[in-house]
């Protein structure tokens, strides 16, 4: 994981993304069909930018969830945030995560 910081407010981390799938609802009830996120240390309800570095794609989405609990990957992002960035049938892509507000 690389993290960059240029201000307080501004951070960005590069490394793995993959998703969860299936229904029912994160840790703090949200569906998982909608653009959220789980991450390991943000605080909830803090929006970051991910861009699939495979395609360019991007989607900021919502931190509600904890996660990944898997070595080696920096965030989880939901079906519909994985369909957005087109990384459905890979499962796991190489991504740049971006703070966008806490």
């Amino acid at each position: 994981m690389t993290m960059l910081a240029s201000g307080a407010a501004e951070a960005a981390w590069t490394g793995k993304a993959s998703y969860y799938g299936g229904r029912g609802r994160t840790a703090s009830g949200g569906h998982v069909g909608h653009l959220t996120a789980a991450h390991r240390t943000l605080p909830f309800g803090s929006k970051i930018r991910v861009t699939n570095l495979r395609n360019k794609r991007s989607v900021v989405v919502t931190v509600n969830d904890r996660g990944p609990f898997v070595r080696g990957r920096i965030v989880d992002v939901s079906t519909g945030a994985a369909g957005v960035l087109g990384m459905k049938a890979s499962g796991v892509a190489p991504v740049r995560v971006e703070l966008v507000s806490r």
